[in-house]
């Protein structure tokens, strides 16, 4: 029996799990403005997902300074890939009862 308790309710909601598989998806970290715009969301909402999972440890985001305009780049930590890794094997266990 799957335990769907297991679903890690920081990673579930649709906003984080779409950033949390964006992040996944490379190595290099990725500009706010570029999640931003691949999410298409809006600054408060990014940025409240983006908290929520910093908070938690599954993010980190290092602001850069210099010429230009300030950005913030956003990568995966190693316990945020646990967590990601996890939560996709109990939606592999999940999708296996649907077959």
């Amino acid at each position: 029996m799957i335990d769907f308790s297991q679903l890690d309710r920081t990673i579930h909601e649709k906003g984080r799990l779409s950033i949390m598989t964006l992040l996944a998806s490379r190595v290099e970290p990725w500009p706010f403005q570029d999640l931003k715009s691949q999410l298409d969301m809006s600054d408060g909402n990014l940025i409240t997902h983006l908290r929520t999972l910093e908070k938690a440890e599954f993010i980190t985001g290092e602001k850069l300074t210099g010429d230009g305009r300030p950005q913030t780049l956003y990568t995966l930590t190693s316990v945020g890939r646990q967590a990601f890794v996890a939560y996709l094997g109990v939606l592999e266990q999940i999708l296996g009862l649907g077959k």
